[in-house]
């Protein structure tokens, strides 16, 4: 499943369906949680059922509510229909087992918000037990300052404050140590895409494999950061070619670098991502 941008749009909004899936979007995330007053949740779970009901172009995931809080059979009963379900409030491996056992027969891929509280963070390795229910594994800055009474996640140029510089590693490493999608946080101030394109650019650099957007002026540029250049393609198919040309060669040099076992892993996953 290819997850280079994932859109959120409320889900009491249902006059921005269309316009989210029509996007560029790899994915778009249909929202009953946060984005969602409480007194609205209801006509957004109709609006989300309806919608779900009839074919679309793009894949279409849900957040639902935390389970904890006592919604979860009205929100699983509005997913019928989605590509796969987005997990909030994630606190490793027992929670998306648990979210699957109540899904029954309807087994829909899991992306987990794995970030969110503080018991989340040191679950994040556990997800490899559980990798083949999930889509991907992500994480988020904005809850878990207030979970735990810090006053920001960021610096006031925008950068992120040590604490959650880790949480951010832990969740790219918690992902690949499953296999899954690795997802990066969105990026708030959505009429920055300048900004913006730096920050996807990092994310691809230090091996996130995808990013979520707010505002769908935000996917072209996502979409951007994610996608292999057709130099970076050359360069990898090159190594890839070199390999395959001497099988028994544990290194070797291409255009005055040294390449092994590592580059030849790195250049095998550019092409797959390439390949979508």
């Amino acid at each position: 499943m290819r997850l280079r941008s994932l859109l959120f749009v409320p889900g009491d909004r249902p006059e921005r369906f269309e316009k989210a899936a029509g996007s560029g979007a790899d994915a778009i995330i249909l929202d009953l949680e946060d984005s969602v007053a409480p007194d609205a949740k209801a006509a957004a779970r109709e609006a989300v059922g309806r919608y779900l009901a009839a074919p679309a172009g793009v894949r279409r995931f849900v957040r639902i509510n935390p389970p904890a809080e006592g919604a979860l059979d009205a929100d699983l009963a509005a997913v019928r229909g989605a590509d796969g379900v987005m997990l909030p409030k994630a606190e490793g491996a027992e929670g998306v087992a648990a979210l699957a056992a109540a899904m029954g027969t309807h087994r829909l891929p899991i992306l987990p918000v794995a970030t969110e509280t503080p018991a989340a963070v040191f679950a994040l390795g556990s997800y490899r037990s559980v990798a083949d229910r999930l889509a991907g594994l992500t994480w988020g800055a904005e809850d878990l300052p207030a979970a735990i009474g810090a006053t920001s996640a960021r610096e006031a140029d925008g950068r992120y404050t040590p604490p959650y510089e880790v949480v951010r590693t832990l969740a790219l490493l918690g992902a690949h140590a499953a296999g899954v999608a690795a997802i990066e946080t969105v990026f708030p101030a959505f009429r920055d895409l300048e900004g913006l394109a730096s920050y996807a650019a990092r994310g691809a650099r230090d091996g996130f494999t995808g990013m979520m957007a707010i505002h769908p002026s935000q996917v072209a540029v996502i979409n951007a950061a994610f996608t292999p250049t057709a130099e970076a393609i050359a360069a990898a198919r090159a190594i890839v070619d070199a390999f395959a040309a001497n099988p028994g060669a544990g290194a070797l040099q291409i255009d005055g670098r040294m390449i092994d076992a590592p580059h030849l892993k790195q250049a095998r996953s550019l092409l797959a991502r390439a390949g979508g």
